[in-house]
């Protein structure tokens, strides 16, 4: 069971989503707004953090992005909202959340995202992965090319690293949104081309050697051709 800070500004929505967590068994510290979240993130540790969108004092965008460039990536982020366009996701994918969940939702979901999260914290990463002349560092989640350091968002980095992982095989949409995004989308939803597109930018745009390609009428590979 883990221990969570859930940041919620309604306070029967943060009373009903803490019951419920405590009924799986985890610990529970609940913030009413972003800047106390804020202050609780600098005096405790936390396995996994909740965090509305919208709130007063900071918003969880700016609470998730702070958290981040202060104390790295190792605990979990679930964003929750009310907004579900991919513009939105691709929001607070950006500001370092490893999930999101659109309201309403029901605490058998939340609780195997929290879950999965969890359990991909424990597992032990590989240090490097290697592609042609492109290093992807799983400690610091960064990548280089050549010379040429590049930035990725979590979001990118776990696409990258499942690229990077399953080299010269053809990945569907759907097996990525499964396998990167922990969920079934909307089928519809074009956000797997949104991010691979964000890769495409940093990693093979200013390089004569592209190593992410289309696949027509499947999805994507990676790997020299």
């Amino acid at each position: 069971m883990a221990k969570i800070l859930l940041a919620e500004d309604e306070v029967n929505i943060a009373s009903f989503i803490e019951r419920g967590l405590q009924e799986f068994g985890h610990t529970v510290t609940v913030a009413h707004d972003g800047a106390s979240a804020w202050e609780l993130l600098q005096n405790e540790t936390f396995d996994l953090l909740v965090l509305d969108i919208i709130m007063p004092r900071m918003n969880g965008l700016d609470l998730c992005r702070q958290y981040r460039t202060r104390e790295g990536y190792h605990t979990p982020v679930v964003m929750l909202t009310a907004l579900g366009t991919t513009e939105d996701i691709v929001k607070g994918l950006d500001a370092g959340a490893d999930d999101y969940l659109m309201k309403p939702f029901s605490f058998q979901e939340l609780e195997a995202r929290i879950k999965a999260l969890l359990r991909r914290g424990k597992e032990a990463p590989v240090l490097q992965l290697t592609c042609n002349d492109l290093v992807l560092d799983c400690n610091t989640r960064r990548a280089q090319r050549g010379d040429t350091p590049i930035d990725l968002t979590v979001k990118e980095y776990r696409l990258l690293e499942y690229f990077m992982t399953h080299q010269r095989v053809a990945l569907s949409r759907l097996t990525l949104l499964k396998n990167v995004w922990d969920k079934d989308f909307d089928t519809n939803t074009n956000v797997v081309d949104v991010y691979v597109n964000y890769l495409r930018n940093k990693i093979d745009k200013d390089f004569d050697t592209k190593l992410i390609h289309t696949v027509v009428g499947m999805g994507y590979i990676m790997g020299v051709q």
